[in-house]
């Protein structure tokens, strides 16, 4: 029988601590509406003592009615010389009035000594002091203890000491913090299953939770082991996001306790929307998401060979582990040298094109499509391209401008400033057209020389923008005479497609892929207006 779970996100606060992950005041609001959307039972703000952002932050969101989350606030014990009611950061958090705080304590008797450089006792002392000073101005009070499992390890008796000392100061909830993430699943069931014990036997009433760390990758393994264990608290961050190697990741965490192991919390009816908010930290973090992330990265529910498309057509059971839509996330069928007629059909009825897998089109597609990936193409992040290859293959694409020739030009002036000039001569609706564009290089002055040809004839075009270029050097054994791949990313108003180019000149791949993102364009919107 399970136990109903809360779900508390420390991505505001713990989560700020991973490489290269930045929030402002704003950005930590918005995700906060996110999270109370998708349901989160209690988010942790900030260390309102420890810095003027945080402060903000706690200030603002007093401003806002959330519907579900509770807001808590962030701080360790008092000082050792300090009483409690005179402690600078004990009084942050009240004053960050918050329904709930967590605060941390020292378990590991190694720390005590050199981190606190107290006695054993007197830190018992001050876990307990301070709980005890916060309990009657809070209504919700969690006890973060601090390396516990190393702690117990190092320390069993001393370990429960401290549990102890929180109970009596008043803390609703212990959560067993794994913080050098190096404990793995088979040592910690034996070690819950100890606090367990201890504090049946002491008569305690308190729940305990957990928050994990990922340095060993056990991070989620460690947590929904501990839920199945009693824990009624979950910690952790959103795609996992945390100093070294990040905490226990809820964006996995949620979807498992919930669809997998039967476990009640609110956000486990909104987890259709689960992809969407995972994206969505990402993007205000701007921070490209992991698109291998179980659950919600795009590739959670590619598939790629030939076999696999052919199964999952007639029973997605068969390599999917649970239905992609249940968690906010899409099927995807990628297009490769791995693809077969199945995975061609998938893409033609996407597309909406009317193929049968015994017309001979699509032993032609497949065939093409396999002689270009072996010279280089990549049709997996260039979805637009390969739509307008099925489309020549089918003899259907309209064909929107001609090349009659382009010249590009770079030059160095004697102040060291590089200089790109680009050059097009194109055949558009039957007329000549001859444009030229500097551009900060040579595929930026390609770019605006195109779209400086074709813009009087088709005006769309000033909305759309290249959004992402990478080039990937093939077969490097040949240096400067090998291939290149180009991809280019590109998007309108309300929509992004990806094209590709392949050539021995970095200029004609990216021509290649500059052309087929503008007719796809173009395409998209001749459909859209008929």
């Amino acid at each position: 029988m399970t136990h109903p779970v809360v779900v508390y996100d420390t991505t505001l606060r713990d989560g700020t601590q991973a490489e290269n992950f930045n929030l402002s005041v704003e950005d930590k609001l918005r995700i906060t509406l996110k999270f109370d959307e998708l349901g989160i039972d209690f988010v942790e703000g900030g260390w309102p003592g420890s810095n003027p952002k945080d402060v903000e932050y706690f200030k603002e969101i007093q401003k806002y009615e959330l519907k579900h989350t509770r807001v808590t606030a962030f701080g360790s014990t008092r000082l050792f010389a300090n009483p409690a009611e005179q402690d600078q950061n004990l009084n942050a958090l009240l004053a960050a009035n918050t329904p709930g705080i967590t605060i941390f304590g020292k378990t590991w008797d190694i720390h005590v000594h050199d981190a606190l450089r107290i006695g054993l006792n007197d830190n018992l002392l001050i876990i307990e002091e301070s709980l005890r000073y916060l309990r009657p101005h809070v209504q919700h009070l969690f006890y973060d203890a601090e390396h516990f499992f190393d702690g117990f390890k190092a320390n069993r008796e001393y370990a429960f000491a401290t549990l102890d000392r929180a109970i009596a100061g008043g803390a609703d909830c212990l959560v067993l913090c794994e913080t050098n993430g190096g404990t793995l699943p088979t040592e910690l069931s034996a070690i819950i299953e100890a606090v367990k014990t201890h504090l049946a036997a002491k008569k305690a009433t308190v729940q305990f939770g957990i928050h994990a760390h990922n340095d060993s990758e056990c991070a989620v393994a460690n947590s929904l082991i501990a839920v199945s264990l009693g824990a009624s608290q979950v910690q952790g961050t959103a795609n996992g996001f945390g100093e070294r190697c990040g905490n226990a990741n809820l964006t996995s965490i949620m979807p498992a306790l919930a669809l997998k192991m039967g476990y009640e919390f609110t956000a486990a009816a909104n987890l259709h929307r689960l992809t969407e908010v995972s994206r969505f930290v990402s993007e205000l973090a701007n921070l490209s998401p992991n698109k291998y992330q179980p659950y919600v990265g795009q590739s959670a529910f590619a598939h790629k060979g030939g076999i696999h498309v052919s199964a999952m057509q007639r029973n997605p059971l068969t390599y999917e582990h649970l239905e992609p839509e249940k968690v906010g996330n899409v099927r995807r069928v990628l297009i490769s040298d791995l693809s077969g007629k199945s995975n061609v059909l998938v893409k033609a009825k996407k597309f909406g094109l009317d193929l049968d897998s015994k017309d001979p089109v699509v032993s032609a597609i497949v065939k093409e499509l396999k002689d270009l990936e072996n010279q280089g193409f990549q049709y997996e992040g260039a979805e637009a391209s390969f739509e307008l290859l099925m489309r020549r293959a089918l003899g259907t694409p309209k064909k929107y401008f001609d090349l009659h020739g382009f010249r590009v030009i770079s030059q160095k002036a004697p102040d060291g400033v590089l200089q790109e000039e680009a050059t097009i001569r194109l055949a558009v609706a039957g007329e000549e057209v001859h444009t030229a564009a500097l551009g900060n290089g040579p595929v930026n002055a390609l770019d605006k020389s195109l779209r400086k040809a074709l813009t009087r004839f088709y005006p769309n075009l000033k909305e759309m923008e290249l959004q992402d270029y990478k080039v990937r050097v093939l077969a490097s054994e040949h240096g400067t005479e090998a291939r290149v791949r180009v991809l280019i990313e590109s998007r309108d108003h309300d929509s992004q497609w990806g094209t590709v180019g392949v050539s021995p000149d970095i200029i004609e791949a990216s021509w290649q892929a500059l052309v087929d993102s503008i007719t796809y364009k173009l395409m998209k919107d001749e459909q859209n207006r008929h």
